[in-house]
């Protein structure tokens, strides 16, 4: 699901325009991303915990050459579902498992 798709469920599911939807959805993803680049957890009950790792510089390989590389430290978002989107999500796949198209 892309974010339009998400805004335009929204519309659909809350009464609200598209563009209000598109907006209140625009403000939610900034909300989030400005939190996390804080360092800052964002949590959503029953949803799950969105946190920043910072990770150390490493090294690694290039996987076509073979030649030896440093991976530059960085900042990484980890998300840990809920227990109950967990179950949630697990209860619908084993249901629609035979209906859901193979990836291209």
């Amino acid at each position: 699901m892309r974010k339009i798709e998400i805004a335009h469920r929204m519309h659909q599911e809350a009464g609200i325009s598209e563009q209000e939807a598109a907006s209140q959805l625009a403000w939610i993803l900034e909300l989030f991303k400005s939190t996390l680049r804080r360092g800052e957890r964002v949590s959503v009950p029953k949803f799950g915990v969105f946190t920043v790792k910072s990770k150390t510089p490493r090294p690694g390989r290039n996987p076509r050459t073979g030649e030896a590389i440093m991976i530059k430290a960085r900042r990484v978002v980890i998300f840990h579902a809920s227990p109950q989107f967990k179950a949630a999500v697990s209860a619908v796949q084993a249901c629609h498992a035979e209906v859901l198209p193979p990836k291209a």
